[in-house]
């Protein structure tokens, strides 16, 4: 599972997945009635791609229609299966639309977020929450990657194994709501970003199985000196004894499939931002006015608030790229910023360039130290 989704966790001791939804308000609003779409006069067209977003969002998964075949995530399966072909592997993962990533426990097979099989949906995505996670060919692949290692595991059932559960251990270990990353251990490999590797030991071991499984990967020379080269080698050993061999669990369910989903893409929305809501001590007031010095006067200065606005969308990929937090989280930071730089009625005369470098640079530090703290929780 991506280490973003808090919606959807991979459940060891269950035989599909468990949902890890935040609470509702009490008091929820009340939605106008879902949108159904209409086919349209053109074959291969939906009727919901010329739609606006607010209408958009009150359409039910059920009736958006998408399928896999066709589309570029299809492509980017062919080319998973022929990495696992180019490895000797006989296992190849079947896939579906739903939700978000995931891979049920039990079925050996890989969900993939709805948004990834139209342009239209990923726009969509895009706007809500400022970053479509997998929407280029290399990010989509790396969770492919890992999820196809969630389906070795449940396909040969590998956690079983001795040496499996020594060096990644039990797989039948609760999965946690939030975890706490150690950023500096050297015992687990670094895939897809937040450490994911150290939220879970079947998290760790399908991260180890994305980092063999690249091509071109150079994990002997990058992790020497790493415990976690350990893990990497017991994966090339163990990838070799399954190689051709047929997989015992042939099971080819679709859990949580789009036509069984009567709920909202508004609702969806509402749900997946909340769990990305910033939980960042205030941002300090002296790190503030360092930024914008009050010089006592107004004069020519500008409005710190109107500029941090203006200029949000570029300090946000900055600092999201450079912290790896996700860009929505990042997103909420800016929003007290502002609210604070108003507050203060924070002004400033510095060359523009400069204002907005020490602004990426304010709130990337902030970021770094409090995953450093100990205090972060990446959600699950």
């Amino acid at each position: 599972m991506s280490p973003r989704l808090a919606t959807v966790a991979r459940s060891p001791a269950a035989s599909t997945v468990t949902r890890v939804s935040p609470a509702r308000p009490e008091a929820a609003r009340v939605r106008p009635r879902a949108a159904r779409a209409r086919p349209t006069a053109k074959r291969g067209e939906f009727a919901w791609v010329g739609w606006s977003d607010e209408r958009l969002l009150d359409l039910r998964f059920c009736d958006l229609g998408v399928k896999i075949p066709g589309t570029r995530v299809a492509r980017r399966l062919d080319v998973l299966r022929e990495e696992l072909k180019r490895r000797g592997l006989r296992f190849r993962p079947h896939a579906w639309l739903s939700e978000d990533w995931f891979s049920p426990d039990g079925v050996p097979g890989i969900a993939i977020p709805f948004y990834l099989a139209h342009p239209r949906l990923m726009q969509l995505e895009h706007r809500q929450m400022f970053e479509v996670e997998g929407g280029t060919d290399r990010w989509c692949l790396r969770i492919l990657r890992h999820e196809a290692g969630h389906t070795m595991d449940t396909a040969f059932r590998l956690s079983r194994r001795k040496r499996w559960r020594e060096l990644f251990g039990k797989a039948s270990k609760p999965y946690p709501t939030f975890y706490h990353p150690k950023p500096y251990s050297k015992s687990f490999v670094l895939h897809l970003g937040w450490w994911y590797a150290q939220s879970h030991p079947s998290e760790d071991f399908a991260e180890t199985f994305a980092v063999w499984l690249k091509p071109g990967s150079a994990w002997r020379r990058d992790y020497s000196g790493w415990s976690a080269l350990k893990k990497l080698q017991y994966v090339d050993e163990l990838m070799a004894t399954l190689a051709g061999k047929k997989a015992p669990v042939t099971c080819r369910q679709q859990v949580d499939t789009l036509s069984e989903n009567t709920g909202t893409l508004r609702d969806y929305y509402e749900e997946k931002r909340a769990t990305y809501r910033a939980d960042y001590p205030e941002i300090y007031d002296r790190d503030l006015l360092r930024v914008f010095p009050d010089s006592g006067g107004r004069g020519k200065q500008k409005s710190a608030a109107a500029f941090i606005r203006r200029h949000r969308a570029e300090v946000r990929e900055w600092v999201a790229r450079g912290t790896g937090e996700h860009s929505y989280t990042v997103d909420q930071i800016i929003d007290e910023v502002v609210v604070r730089c108003r507050e203060l009625d924070l002004r400033f005369s510095h060359p523009e360039d400069r204002v907005k470098a020490e602004v990426a640079v304010l709130l990337s530090v902030q970021m770094v130290n409090y995953l450093h703290s100990g205090h972060h929780r990446v959600p699950l």
